[in-house]
């Protein structure tokens, strides 16, 4: 079987207006185009496109999510904002979501990809798929949008996934720089989720994703946040990966895992401190891989979130994506140099953030007893 990846020019055509990074221009902010910018998401098309890659997977076309899949998760209210702005002058639906004309038929469309990834692996068309959905949506909460995300595309085709194939142990693994607050939100309450966020401390959003925060009730325990110190690159990643997230899954045993892959965690990107590199990407998509294998027959679904360097995002999402489908291309990282001035070691500071998360989730997990 292989790769899926599934995307649709729509996609591209979202249109988030003027800004300057992740502000509105105006005053001494001269007009630009918000971080969040189709070109980023096309060229990796392009660059796929052009290495060849893309005629070796399965293309599958995403269908709409329908407002039942969307109510899985959002209220009634903000649905009906959304499309409100979308039809008439278009707006911000929170805090810094902003929708354009017809932005509320493309985030259908964009949660729909996520759902189609489902499909697609659950019923075995294809091994694992990548879904370049955009608008991206881990921020998106029930009842606002937040920071680009309009509906949480990963949150409702995990719900979906619960309720069209019965499952009841879903891992959701977020690696995107910024903290996943609206899955979080999502699932706080819920066993039959675990969410797992790796995200550059004290970013994005404000007083979230401690790690103290570990869900309540029932689901105590289930929800781990992983805010990692600035500057943390490929060894501090890989070292979360085999002491928290690999024994973290050998406990739940998970039935399907998604990831909201955010590629804002790379070395270039305007948004984030971090130095993950394109080969970093691959090697975390590599564990994940194996996890899958070992728990899950291999059933994962790869949703992209951020990632704001135009120049360096196609060349991160190409490697998790030949990781994937096992096709290795002619493609060099062109950027590698820069980032070979860094040393990548595991840092002593780096290495207390990691002890500290699972002393926390020791007294949930009982295989992290083991400090690194």
């Amino acid at each position: 079987m292989k790769t899926g990846y599934i995307y649709d020019e729509s996609y591209f055509w979202h249109d988030t207006g003027s800004g300057t990074l992740f502000l509105p221009s105006g005053g001494y902010l001269e007009k630009d185009v918000f971080s969040e910018d189709p070109a980023t998401k096309r060229r990796v098309n392009n660059l796929m496109e052009r290495c060849g890659i893309m005629k070796k997977l399965k293309r599958i076309d995403p269908r709409p999510a329908t407002l039942e899949d969307i109510k899985l998760f959002h209220t009634t209210n903000y649905i009906e904002k959304v499309k409100l702005l979308s039809d008439t002058t278009g707006g911000d639906a929170g805090d810094h979501a902003i929708v354009g004309r017809g932005s509320y038929e493309i985030a259908l469309l964009s949660t729909g990809g996520a759902i189609t990834a489902v499909d697609a692996v659950m019923q075995s068309e294809v091994e694992n798929a990548y879904a370049l959905t955009r608008p991206p949506g881990h921020h998106a909460e029930a009842d606002m949008g937040i920071g680009f995300c309009i509906f949480n595309n990963v949150a409702i085709a995990a719900k979906y996934a619960r309720e069209k194939y019965g499952l009841d142990r879903i891992m959701i693994l977020d690696w995107d720089v910024h903290h996943g607050n609206g899955t979080e939100k999502a699932f706080y309450y819920d066993p039959n989720v675990l969410f797992i966020s790796i995200h550059e401390d004290l970013n994005f959003p404000d007083n979230s994703g401690y790690a103290e925060d570990v869900g309540e009730d029932s689901g105590r325990g289930f929800n781990v946040n992983i805010p990692l110190p600035p500057g943390t690159g490929n060894a501090g990643y890989l070292e979360v990966f085999k002491s928290i997230i690999a024994p973290l899954a050998d406990d739940y045993k998970p039935q399907l895992i998604i990831v909201s892959a955010g590629q804002d965690p790379s070395i270039y990107d305007p948004l984030g401190r971090m130095r993950v590199t394109a080969e970093g990407f691959g090697k975390m998509t590599e564990l994940m891989m194996e996890i899958a294998e070992k728990h899950c027959n291999k059933k994962i679904v790869f949703c992209h979130e951020g990632g704001y360097s135009n120049a360096y995002v196609p060349f991160c999402t190409l490697r998790i994506i030949e990781t994937l489908s096992g096709i290795k291309t002619d493609v060099v990282d062109p950027f590698v140099a820069g980032a070979n001035g860094y040393p990548d070691h595991l840092y002593e500071h780096q290495k207390n953030v990691i002890n500290k998360v699972i002393e926390i989730q020791s007294e949930y997990w009982s295989s992290l007893k083991v400090l690194v």
